[in-house]
C-alpha cells in the first residue's frame, strides 16, 4: 500500500476563505493528509470576509511534521501579505523546492513566491491584481485559469479554486482521483 500524501495549508490572517476551504476540502476527498496550518498560531483566524477558521495546529508544529508533498497558499491580499512577511514561509517554500517537492499557490498567493524567489523561472498566474508585481519580479505570466509549471502549481482566485484543487490532487494523487471526486461534486471536467 502507498504511503498517505500530505498536503500543508499555510493559513494567515486575511486569506480568502473559499480557497482555503475549497482547497482543503477537495485534497480531503482525495484522501491526502491536508494539515491546516495557522501562521502565528493554532488560534482562530479571521479570514478576509471575516469568516472565522480554526486551523488544526501553528505552522511551528505542522513543519515539524514534514516533509509534505505540497505546500499550499490561499490567497487574498492581506492573507498573501502576511504570507510574503513571513521568514517561517519562506523557509518552509525553499526546503520544499529544495527537495523538488510541490508548491501551489492561488489568488494573491503567488506573491509569496515571487517575494522568496521561490518558482524563479517557471510561469506562473495569480489573480490579476497581482499580475504587474510578478511580473516585475522576473517570472512568465500566464492568464490561465491553472498554471502548472513542474512543481508549481498556481491559479486565479475564488472561481478557479476547484479546479486548483483538482489539479493538486492529480499532481500528487492522480488523474483518475481528480476524475473520481470531480464527478460527484458536479466540477466541470
Amino acid at each position: 500500500m502507498a504511503a498517505a500524501r500530505k498536503a500543508l495549508v499555510i493559513l494567515a490572517t486575511g486569506a480568502e476563505e473559499m480557497e482555503t476551504v475549497i482547497s482543503v476540502d477537495v485534497m480531503r476527498r482525495a484522501k491526502i493528509d491536508v494539515t491546516l496550518a495557522g501562521l502565528d498560531s493554532d488560534q482562530m483566524v479571521t479570514c478576509s470576509r471575516g469568516v472565522k477558521i480554526v486551523p488544526d495546529k501553528s505552522l511551528d508544529e505542522a513543519a515539524k511534521e514534514g516533509p509534505y508533498d505540497v505546500v499550499v497558499l490561499p490567497g487574498g491580499l492581506t492573507g498573501a501579505q502576511n504570507l510574503c512577511n513571513s521568514e517561517k514561509v519562506k523557509k518552509i517554500l525553499q526546503e520544499q523546492e529544495g527537495r523538488g517537492g510541490f508548491v501551489a499557490a492561488v489568488c494573491a498567493g503567488p506573491t509569496a513566491f515571487s517575494t522568496h524567489g521561490i518558482s524563479k523561472g517557471k510561469q506562473l498566474t495569480s489573480h490579476p491584481c497581482a499580475k504587474d508585481g510578478i511580473v516585475a519580479a522576473g517570472y512568465s505570466y500566464s492568464e490561465a485559469r491553472v498554471c502548472k509549471d513542474g512543481a508549481t502549481i498556481t491559479s486565479r482566485g475564488p472561481g478557479t479554486c476547484f479546479e486548483f484543487a483538482l489539479a493538486i490532487v492529480e499532481a500528487v494523487v492522480d488523474a483518475e482521483t481528480a476524475k473520481s471526486i470531480a464527478e460527484p461534486m458536479l466540477c466541470k471536467t
